[in-house]
């Protein structure tokens, strides 16, 4: 069973996903607006699985005899600046969910809720994976530049990080 405390930070970190989930899906109409179909791929496969990080939680609080909450979830910027300024912007709430995710265990431990902080794991791993991803897309970007032209090269590498993902999740399923 959950504290009030704890549930009421859980039902926190799903408004948190569930914003990311909408950020990333306007992320990904504004790329579609830039002819960037692979970046606009990216960001979908990004809010879909920003999507289940929130409903995995939703299922756990449930699970725990808690009420998970629905989120009401505000409007995500409609236009970014550039693709390098759109996916610093992903890295920085990345880094905003690690940190709330941290919370999140640190509140668990404080409160011997062992079966949280074993559920928790599991996001602690997937936040390192998701800041490392984005760290190494901005390198790639850096190296690449920002010109019209590097917006080619920019989205095909992005296509290409697609590819690779995909791949991974087919050879999981099997």
């Amino acid at each position: 069973m959950l504290s009030t405390k704890m549930e009421e930070a859980l039902n926190n970190q799903i408004a948190l996903e569930g914003y990311a989930s909408f950020l990333y899906l306007s992320m990904a109409s504004w790329c579609d607006t830039e002819g960037l179909d692979g970046a606009s791929r990216f960001m979908h496969r990004q809010s879909q699985e920003e999507l289940s990080h929130m409903m995995r939680i939703f299922h756990y609080i449930s699970e725990v005899d808690g009420h998970p909450i629905t989120p009401s979830v505000n409007q995500p910027p409609l236009k970014f600046e550039s693709v390098r300024a759109m996916l610093q912007q992903v890295y920085e709430h990345e880094q905003k969910v690690t940190n709330s995710i941290h919370k999140l265990v640190a509140l668990a431990n404080g409160e011997s809720d062992f079966t949280t902080l074993h559920f928790l794991q599991w996001y602690i791993d997937e936040q390192r994976e998701e800041e490392a991803l984005m760290r190494s897309i901005l390198d790639r970007v850096k190296l690449i530049g920002e010109g019209p032209q590097s917006l080619y090269y920019i989205d095909k590498e992005l296509e290409r990080i697609n590819e690779v993902e995909e791949a991974a999740e087919a050879a999981e399923a099997e």
